[in-house]
């Protein structure tokens, strides 16, 4: 299953801060395209008037052909947008079976395991853990989890209803090198089944080596879209993460990798421009309610 998310005209405020502004952009079916930006050029926001956790002040917001702006974040879940967040949401309490039994309850659909088919269920939530390798901690609390298996739990739980796109936050932030492998791997493989994958991530190895094409964001509007290789060498890209127009030769792309283990290309942007990320940091805080920032 696969469908085309779309944004056209797009715009939002909180108080005097325009965090998006004439926003239009095309997610294609089928494809893994990245959203880029400083901080604060809106990306987050978007994400979150695309899932129904903000209401846009103008534009519309369609899946699949279908509007779907100021939809509630269950109903928007329910017709197959699903996302993860920065902070991972997770119930820490709970078993990862657990957590993966109220998965599947969103979405205005019966939980898997409350279904009279419930082996079939229990056999679907199990798959999925094992997919994203977490299926020997199926019986133990998440909190126990490191913080970059948190962010797989999360994955595997909004894969419960299987959704048609899937919105990732910042995925490999705070992720070692060996987990954002396997998590890229693991994206490449839903790819290939049909999901359709967007991307919100400051580490640009992870972006220019897995997505398809690359959509950049800059206060809040789209200023750059197209191939990875021709978006990093896009002046006007250069000129947004450096802050300041550039006097020199715009730098030449390298190779966007494409290998079976996640591995990715060489860093495209000059250091200057590289965003402040290290993919081998330990865990981050326990996750928090706040859906995102505003502006981000």
């Amino acid at each position: 299953m696969s469908a085309e998310l779309r944004t056209e005209g797009i715009a939002k405020a909180f108080g005097g801060v325009q965090a998006l502004e004439h926003c239009t952009l095309t997610v294609p079916a089928g494809s893994i395209t990245g959203l880029i930006g400083p901080n604060g050029s809106g990306k987050t926001t978007l994400f979150n008037v695309m899932t129904g956790y903000e209401r846009p002040d103008a534009g519309q917001v369609y899946l699949g052909g279908r509007r779907i702006t100021g939809a509630s974040a269950q109903r928007v879940y329910g017709l197959g947008l699903g996302r993860t967040f920065q902070l991972t949401r997770i119930f820490p309490r709970l078993t990862l079976l657990e957590n993966m039994q109220v998965a599947t309850r969103r979405g205005n659909r019966p939980g898997l395991l409350a279904r009279p088919g419930r082996a079939a269920g229990h056999r679907h939530v199990l798959g999925l853990l094992e997919f994203t390798g977490l299926a020997q901690h199926a019986g133990e609390l998440a909190g126990t989890l490191s913080y970059g298996q948190r962010k797989l739990l999360e994955l595997a739980t909004v894969l419960a209803c299987d959704p048609a796109v899937v919105l990732l936050d910042e995925p490999a932030g705070g992720v070692n090198p060996t987990l954002i492998r396997h998590l890229a791997a693991r994206i490449r493989d839903l790819n290939r089944q049909g999901t359709t994958f967007l991307i919100v991530e400051h580490n640009m190895e992870f972006v220019l080596g897995l997505c398809h094409q690359v959509v950049v964001l800059d206060y809040g509007t789209v200023v750059a879209a197209g191939p990875p290789a021709e978006v990093a060498a896009n002046p006007r890209v250069l000129d947004a993460y450096l802050g300041a127009a550039l006097d020199d030769e715009p730098a030449t792309a390298a190779p966007v990798a494409d290998e079976p283990d996640g591995g990715a290309a060489d860093h495209p942007l000059p250091a200057a421009a590289r965003p402040d990320q290290d993919p081998g940091q330990g865990p981050g805080p326990d996750p928090g309610p706040d859906p995102g920032g505003a502006g981000e």
